[in-house]
């Protein structure tokens, strides 16, 4: 059993951000910074609170006879109390025999176009920690897009406007930086342990390396150009963030409108219709806040059982991408035709390559990720680069001026895929179960946990999954952009 470490690093990034911001906001009450002080507090305040009904809902404490740890998390110490426990189910693991064990079955990575099926027990402890790790990833996305990423733009923005950075503002804003990248990577190992649940997933140190600096040049030149374009132009930074925010807000409801597809009704047993909406707000307002700094591995789709996307759509990932760089050169075009004399010190030609740059390295270690370092890439249909060329044709073709009788109708990029070139073998594909772990748990898995412990079917880790942050790496070319 692997040491609990990813909650360990997400419980001391929300300490670290959550005790630094309390003290700059009391630096900015001393100066009678009060806008700067409110907001500090607001953007710590608000993922703080979301953070402890997260651990609750998915501990299922509500229904259960725990006064203590729902006034800890009333306190806003539930992560702390989490961790503590986690590790103590950690340090008690081989001390007791436990009564009870499951056999799970995990897929080896295919090896000459064959997988082996494994089995192996699980012992209750085990399935205690899976909850755990389960639980600290979906808060640890939450924690970066609804709270690290708004509190960074806005203490840069007051680094801008005052022409210096304090010694608290400075360690604010590394860590929110640290937070976000974090969130952003367990976002992209949560959609691709979600997707292939069925497998041994192994993922290496260099993958996440290049996932690390995929998401911290596309996170940081995000940022510096959104708070650049608003200090020159403040009243149209307002229209710009809800474009942005509302097209990705609305979009998982506009496909599902066209679906036709019924109102999930089995996300949690407890919830009603009413409940029902306001957790597909909160994931769909989570999902919008994510694509507004960095591409998410997690697809919303509402009219699927899962509430995710099950193909991987290199379509709309160019399309993003494409879009996102246009968007922040013409943003930096704006502030660099309306730039004051408060920046003459700074050579504004340099800066902007520097950040058109900066994206581009993004978009490199993200080529290089899913080229060579993905975890289940042999289980790919396509490779990426073949996704993204026929991607790449099929625009060229789609803004070309010329007749359709005189445009090349290339079998590969305008005809549907044939169901044997667009499905992977059953033996080389994951089933369409999915679940919410972030460690190697299957689908097929119950544990049967005393006392105060958790009894978890397959169906409620599917309903928690759904509850949750769901995500999905599909490898397929065919796409609906």
């Amino acid at each position: 059993m692997r040491l609990p470490s990813s909650i360990f690093v997400s419980v001391s990034l929300f300490t670290a951000e959550t005790t630094a911001a309390l003290y700059l906001s009391s630096t900015y009450r001393s100066a009678g910074d009060q806008i700067w002080q409110g907001l500090t507090l607001l953007f710590t305040l608000v993922p703080s609170v979301l953070v402890q009904l997260t651990l609750t809902f998915i501990h299922r404490d509500l229904g259960r006879d725990r006064p203590l740890v729902l006034l800890l998390h009333i306190l806003q110490l539930g992560p702390i109390v989490r961790c503590l426990e986690a590790f103590c189910i950690y340090g008690s693991v081989g001390s007791v025999e436990e009564p009870y064990v499951s056999i799970t079955r995990k897929k080896q990575m295919p090896r000459g176009g064959q997988s082996e099926e494994v089995e192996r027990q699980v012992g209750q402890a085990e399935g205690k920690l899976f909850t755990h790790r389960a639980a600290f990833a979906r808060t640890s996305v939450i924690q970066a897009f609804l709270g690290s990423a708004p509190q960074l733009t806005l203490q840069l923005y007051i680094c801008v406007l005052q022409q210096g950075v304090s010694i608290g503002r400075g360690t604010l804003m590394v860590i929110s930086l640290l937070s976000i990248v974090y969130g952003a990577l367990r976002c992209n190992i949560l959609a691709i342990k979600i997707k292939y649940d069925d497998y041994e997933v192994d993922v290496r140190p260099m993958a996440y390396l290049c996932i690390f600096l995929w998401r911290s040049f596309e996170i940081a030149t995000r940022v510096v150009v959104l708070v650049l374009f608003s200090s020159v132009l403040q009243l149209w930074v307002l229209p710009v963030v809800l474009l942005n925010f509302l097209v990705f807000f609305l979009y998982p409801w506009i496909l599902f409108w066209q679906s036709h597809s019924p109102f999930p009704e089995n996300i949690e047993k407890t919830l009603t219709r009413v409940g029902t909406t306001i957790v597909l707000c909160l994931l769909t307002f989570l999902y919008a806040g994510i694509n507004m700094f960095c591409w998410s591995a997690v697809q919303v789709k509402l009219n699927d059982p899962d509430l995710i996307n099950k193909s991987q759509n290199w379509y709309r990932m160019a399309v993003y991408y494409m879009m996102r760089f246009m968007e922040n050169a013409s943003l930096l075009l704006l502030w660099y035709i309306y730039k004051t004399d408060f920046y003459k010190f700074i050579c504004a030609p340099l800066l902007v390559l520097q950040l058109l740059v900066a994206y581009a390295i993004a978009i490199f270690f993200m080529l290089v990720f899913y080229q060579f370092c993905h975890p289940c890439r042999r289980l790919f249909s396509s490779s990426m680069s073949q996704g993204l060329w026929d991607c790449s044709s099929l625009l060229c073709l789609m803004c070309s001026p010329a007749s359709p009788q005189s445009r090349p109708m290339g079998k590969s990029v305008l005809a549907p895929a044939s169901p044997t070139t667009d499905k992977e073998p059953p033996t080389d594909r994951a089933h369409d179960s999915v679940s919410d772990s972030t460690e190697d748990m299957p689908n097929d898995t119950t544990y049967d946990m005393l006392n105060d412990t958790i009894y978890d079917t397959s169906n409620e880790v599917g309903n928690n999954t759904r509850s949750g942050i769901n995500g999905d790496i599909n490898h397929s070319v065919s796409c609906n952009v």
